[in-house]
């Protein structure tokens, strides 16, 4: 197992690096690994690896894995939707960053709950880049606005930058097209002092990068 998963880690290290020297050499880029299909085991053995931060879409499955791997010194990244009935569990496992802010309801119910424990979360805004009806997160229009709001209206919350997901299609422009635009308004908030540009999965990370993600969101490649 575990030489299977070193050669699937060097494997999209080496597409990381090549992407980003595309871009720049100065461009760093964070790997986080998508633990979601995959076992504690393979987890600990990617940390031996060297790979440090991993990523949940379901709180349980977030809490779980913490609990179970709590001897490793692992940075934590919630990357799914948050349902409001799973915002006190989020909240006592104070993950380094939870990346789908999606809705200033979702600002507001958390900054009363982190009020509350005299507490601060680290969180992406998630920009719904592809405009479509099944993905979460602002519109490409509201971005910016609703990021400054975020700012002003809800101290307990830090907003570090932004998110998105690729549009889900076969044609490589229309993705291209939708990270391009999640970047911009990135680069717009770069002045309100977001460092972080998330985008890009297993099938379109390359791409993300190119178009100027500075972490990507990997699962499947890895743990095939």
């Amino acid at each position: 197992m575990k030489d299977q998963l070193r050669k699937n880690l060097d494997e999209v290290i080496w597409n990381i690096e090549q992407a980003r020297i595309a871009v720049s050499e100065h461009h760093i880029v964070k790997l986080v690994a998508v633990g979601k299909y995959s076992s504690e085991e393979s987890i600990a053995a990617l940390y031996e690896l060297g790979q440090r931060a991993f990523g949940e879409n379901q709180v349980q499955q977030l809490a779980a894995r913490m609990e179970h791997l709590d001897h490793l010194p692992l940075e934590w990244h919630m990357i799914g939707s948050l349902q409001s009935n799973k915002i006190n569990k989020l909240l006592e496992l104070r993950p380094t960053l939870f990346q789908a802010l999606d809705s200033i309801k979702l600002a507001d119910a958390l900054n009363q709950r982190l009020a509350k424990r005299n507490q601060t979360l680290n969180a992406l805004l998630q920009i719904n880049a592809a405009n479509e009806e099944t993905k979460s997160g602002v519109s490409v229009e509201e971005a910016v606005d609703r990021y400054q709001e975020i700012q002003e209206r809800y101290p307990h919350i830090k907003l570090k930058g932004v998110m998105s997901i690729g549009t889900h299609t076969d044609e490589t422009q229309a993705i291209q097209k939708s990270f391009e635009s999640t970047y911009k308004i990135y680069d717009q908030l770069r002045k309100n002092g977001a460092t972080i540009c998330s985008m890009g999965m297993s099938s379109d990370y390359e791409l993300a990068i190119r178009c100027g993600s500075n972490l990507v969101r990997v699962g499947s490649k890895i743990f095939k």
